[in-house]
């Protein structure tokens, strides 16, 4: 009997019930940006993040009194003093508060996924110490891609195929799917230079042509953090 345990990519939130009852944990990926600025947030001092689907519980918050950050089509909505770059969370004001994000991917599929057993947020920032952690945690894995507007994209994808690679590579691990022998091959033609290979994607333009490219560059650089953002109770926390 093989003991190894399944880690797979779904492409995104559209298609997660034909895999949700199979997977411990699920990893919400959305690199540009949604995710990556959640790992921004963490990396700089933010307490807490409740990540919301709508505009509308975001701005409930708002109204509450709470620090809120709402994002659509790549820009900030009206009313909200922030959006989902990263560079947004680098902020002292932010230190030791908590936060609540609407986003037009990310927190869509963190609420998709929000009754898996353990639900994690993952990016290239944080690429290699939630590899190493999830490789140490002896359950089966789903890499839940955010896409754009429950379409396909790359580069959620190539996080996504980078992470299989990393644990099929432990020995520990197996995948079944199509979806994640795409997303391993397609990891493994980007892996030298995410950037170049990303620059005609569809959600990288978008943002191009909202003059974010700083956003893009930092979204795309792996590894330059090791938290790890887990859901708790409804809340984002730092593991």
């Amino acid at each position: 009997m093989d003991i190894r345990k399944h880690v797979e990519v779904c492409f995104t939130p559209g298609e997660y019930s034909y895999y949700k009852d199979e997977f411990e944990i699920v990893v919400v990926i959305d690199v540009l940006r949604a995710t990556s600025a959640i790992c921004a947030a963490f990396d700089n001092g933010i307490k807490s993040i409740i990540p919301v689907p709508t505009v509308e519980e975001a701005r409930a918050y708002k109204e509450k009194g709470y620090l809120a950050g709402a994002e659509r089509k790549g820009q900030i909505v009206e009313g909200f003093d922030f959006g989902n770059s990263p560079f947004s969370y680098m902020n002292k004001d932010f230190i030791g508060k908590e936060v609540v994000l609407s986003t037009t991917n990310g927190t869509k599929s963190l609420d998709v996924a929000k009754d898996a057993e353990i639900v994690v947020v993952g990016s290239f920032l944080n690429l290699d110490s939630l590899s190493n952690w999830l490789s140490l945690q002896d359950k089966n894995v789903l890499c839940l891609c955010s896409g754009w507007q429950d379409k396909f994209n790359l580069e959620d994808t190539i996080c996504a195929g980078a992470i299989c690679d990393f644990l099929i590579n432990t020995g520990n691990f197996i995948s079944d799917e199509d979806s994640s022998i795409a997303a391993k091959y397609l990891y493994q033609s980007a892996k030298n230079n995410f950037l170049g290979y990303l620059k005609s994607s569809s959600h990288r333009r978008r943002l191009k042509n909202l003059n974010l490219n700083e956003d893009i560059k930092y979204c795309l650089t792996p590894n330059q953090t090791d938290v790890i953002p887990i859901l708790k109770d409804g809340k984002l926390v730092k593991l």
